[in-house]
This record gives C-alpha cells, structure tokens and sequence, in this order.
C-alpha cells in the first residue's frame, strides 16, 4: 500500500481508503432519503480488519451517514478488532444533518456536532473535518471562524471542504483554506480532477489535495447491473430515482464497459482495480474511498493497490466512456 500527503500537512492516508456511507443504512433528513441498503455489522467488521491487514489507514465518516449511526458502528469495530483509533485516521463531516438549527453551518451546531462525533467516534480529536457542501449561505466568515477555533483546541487536525461544483469550491477555498477536497470522482465524471480543471489550479494555487468518492460510481463501473432487471432500491436509500440506475442508462454503458474489459480483464477485481487506478493517476489526488458492506468488497477495492495504468491505458478509458 502506498501512502500520500493531505495538503500542505504531515498526514499521510492510504491511497486506497475506506467510506463509510453505507454503513448509516437506510436513512432520511428533511424528509428526504440519503442512505444506503442496511448492512450486517459482522460483515462491516469482517471487511475492517481485512482493510487494516491490507494496511488501509483512513476512513472516511460524516454525521449524517445514519445521524451518527455510522460513526459509531466505526467505533464498535475498531474496539472488536483491538484496534486504537488513534493508530488509523478518521475523517468526518458537518452540513448535510441539521438537527435543530436553521442552518447546519451555524457555529453552535458546528460545536455542538463536532462534539457529538467525537462521543460517537470514541476520540479526542478528528484527523479530517470537513464542511460537507458548499452552501453556507450567510454563514461561510462565520464557520470558518468556527472551524479555525476548533484546529486551535485540538479537537481538529486538519480542515475539509467538500462541495458539488467548481464555483462552491472556488467561493469556499479562500475563506476555509482547506488541505483536503473532497467530491465525486469517477472515469463516467472527472470534471475536478482531468487535466486543466479549473479546481485543479485552485489546488495547485492553494496546496490542496482531493479525496475522491464514488470511484467505482457506485458501482456502474463494476458492470453488475442488468439493464433487464434494473436494481430497485428500499426507501430511504439515495439511489430511489437515481437514472443512472435505470434499465436505459445500465444498457448505454454495457458495450462501453465491454471494451474495458477486452482490454484489462473481465473479472469484477479488474474493472475495480482500473476504476480506481484511473482517478489514483490524476493529479493532486490523495486517495479514494470506495464504500464497501462486507469483506468481498474490500478486496475488489484493494485490487486497485497493485494495478497500473499507462498513459496509453488513460486515453482508452477516457475514449471507450467518452
């Protein structure tokens, strides 16, 4: 396993990571849906430790994965592994869960979520905090201000700011001045990472690196869905509605997906490991943090770790998903 800096700092996460999104399992706020499918704890387990032998050292939280339910089933596994959560690192967010505020990024309900993860993560301070979106409204002076108070009190090591569009980025980066990014990232959608994005001279200019989701595409990529029997999906899941997902797009993306695997191997590994590899060779990309519900997972995930991809290989996926 390779390891590579956040930003400016010292912290160094494995370039294969973990999510922990659907470890929340189905799950609404504001009446809308934002979860996963729910998963089994004994798997979730299972898939840690082989994370962890595998030498992944992050994983990627946020209080709104379950509202809180997902940190602290990280936790739980952490203590049945033995582990010390000091010894890996752990990032987690604030935004998309408002609770009682009008805004999420009110500073009270910044504290007051900042300490609420750290009761549920077991820990004294988080590795990675991140501002989940770019929306702040009135409120961006005010909750960078808050975040800065919070790195000063050790509560916090290193600033986040996770956005949805290069213009959230661009107003937030100044005023935060976050080390790491995060956003979706995958070879259907590289519009932050290709060369000359526009964010990527905004990490250039101010030391930023990017922590890639959604590398597999929620697993389109991973050519398993059949555009016969289209996946349905519970209430409460994010994927309900989700056109991706749906019988027309799965059979657009088939033959594109057959040309990868003609080239790079047909097995679910091989598509993983070229995905992911695909946005690990991008620049100013620290890592990616595929989700996972059970061991299977993680090992396709860990397929990336020995792969390579030249520069050749590059322009073929870019041309057969183009």
């Amino acid at each position: 396993m390779k390891y590579r800096k956040i930003g400016k700092t010292d912290l160094e996460v494995s370039e294969v990571s973990l999510g922990c999104w659907t470890m929340g399992g189905l799950n609404w706020v504001n009446g809308n849906p934002n979860g996963w499918a729910n998963v089994d704890e004994d798997e979730i387990v299972a898939g840690i430790k082989t994370a962890l032998d595998a030498g992944v050292n992050h994983f990627d939280n946020a209080d709104v994965y379950g509202n809180g339910k997902a940190e602290r089933m990280l936790a739980r596994a952490l203590d049945k592994l033995g582990v010390k959560s000091e010894s890996v690192v752990i990032a987690t967010k604030i935004g998309h869960f408002p609770g009682t505020a009008a805004h999420a990024y009110e500073p009270a309900h910044i504290r007051h979520q900042c300490e609420q993860s750290l009761i549920n993560l077991k820990r004294e301070y988080i590795d990675i905090y991140y501002f989940h979106h770019g929306w702040f409204g009135e409120h961006l002076e005010e909750a960078a201000a808050t975040m800065d108070a919070l790195v000063a009190e050790g509560k916090v090591r290193v600033k986040g700011q996770s956005a949805y569009s290069t213009d959230d980025f661009a107003k937030a980066i100044p005023v935060v001045k976050p080390d790491a990014l995060q956003s979706w990232a995958h070879a259907l959608d590289d519009q932050f990472v290709r060369p000359g994005a526009r964010l990527q001279e905004l990490m250039d200019e101010y030391g930023c690196t990017f922590v890639a989701f959604s590398p597999l595409a929620q697993g389109r990529l991973l050519d398993k869905f059949d555009p016969t029997k289209p996946p349905t999906f519970e209430p409460g899941d994010h994927r309900l509605g989700n056109r991706g997902f749906e019988a027309e797009a799965i059979l657009a993306l088939k033959p594109k997906l057959e040309k990868l695997k003609a080239r790079f191997g047909a097995t679910t590994e091989d598509l993983s490991a070229v995905a992911q590899r695909y946005i690990l060779n991008l620049d100013n990309v620290a890592c990616v943090i595929p989700g996972f519900r059970n061991e299977r997972q993680v090992k396709c995930n860990l397929a990336a770790v020995e792969r390579e991809l030249s520069a050749e290989d590059m322009d073929f996926i870019r041309a057969s998903l183009a």
